[in-house]
């Protein structure tokens, strides 16, 4: 994973003043990268009977989608208000830099189902906490929590409820 990480550029300053933003989108323009980022978040979860692969928008649908298709499950998009066209649940949540919302559809995943969400950072955690809440609403079995950078140093990884987190790269 090193070669894949040493893409990873940091933005500062971004999204707002004080923020280092953790740029990826140097390892999704490299295909070995990409194709390695991908094999490394979906390898823990081969042979767990996952059946859904949720990827919180936006990023996380780049890398959640090919994760799905590794393990042969179906992709579930979660969703900030207004973009799905059918029924869903909402769930407010807090950000490191505001609030937000997420919406998933109500026959996303159906009582039992076991999910794995992808995204492609885990700070404060809210977001991710944010999207456990809606798929345990929806009865889904969330058995892991695969992402590819997590920032240790924000404490994310305690509010997933539980979760197991599996992170490519830890920044403390």
């Amino acid at each position: 994973m090193n070669n894949v990480t040493d893409l990873i550029r940091d933005i500062p300053d971004f999204p707002e003043p004080g923020i280092v933003f953790k740029d990826i989108t140097p390892v999704l323009a490299n295909a070995d990268a990409f194709s390695s980022l991908i094999t490394a978040l979906a390898e823990p979860y081969v042979d767990k009977g996952i059946t859904k692969v949720a990827g919180i928008e936006a990023r996380g649908f780049t890398l959640a989608t090919p994760v799905a298709d590794r393990l042969g499950a179906g992709f579930i998009p979660i969703r900030k208000p207004g973009k799905l066209p059918y029924q869903t649940v909402r769930e407010d949540y807090e950000l490191e830099y505001g609030i937000d919302a997420l919406e998933l559809h109500t026959d996303a995943v159906f009582e039992g189902e076991k999910v794995l969400l992808v995204d492609d950072v885990i700070a404060t955690g809210g977001t991710a906490a944010a999207a456990v809440s809606l798929l345990r609403r929806l009865g889904a079995d969330v058995i892991g929590f695969s992402v590819f950078i997590e920032l240790a140093f924000l404490g994310g990884a305690e509010r997933v409820d539980g979760v197991p987190l599996h992170a490519l790269a830890s920044y403390d």
